[in-house]
């Protein structure tokens, strides 16, 4: 979920946003990612709209990635029977949760200039 939890906590929407998570070794042998770019720059957060997510051994979750470019709408009261029926499976702690908000919003941000530069001949 990519909704500020502030957002949620406030009442102030009744819509979560959230994106798509895949795991990084079916990305790796679909050819979406190449495994050494998932390695390498995923990681680092060097890739345009991919976040990597590290495995969770606990709670059985493999190491996953967000794709940003795979953004849905849900009502937050689907949300909320999903978690009320057991089905949320985990939550990134601060500060890594304000790392995938920034991550989130260099990808989608646009800075509007008055005007283009100009340029010359």
């Amino acid at each position: 979920m990519l909704t500020q939890t502030c957002d949620l906590a406030n009442q102030k929407t009744s819509k979560v946003q959230v994106a798509v998570v895949h795991e990084a070794t079916i990305l790796a042998s679909t050819g979406e990612l190449k495994a050494t770019t998932i390695r390498d720059q995923v990681r680092r957060g060097l890739v345009h709209a991919w976040y990597f997510l590290p495995a969770v051994e606990t709670l059985g979750l493999p190491e996953s990635v967000v794709d940003l470019h795979d953004l849905h709408t849900v009502p937050k009261a689907v949300v909320e029977r999903l978690v009320a029926a057991g089905k949320r499976v985990g939550r990134l702690v601060t500060p890594f949760r304000e790392h995938l908000a920034q991550h989130f919003a260099v990808t989608y941000m646009r800075i509007a200039l008055p005007e283009p530069y100009e340029t010359r001949p």
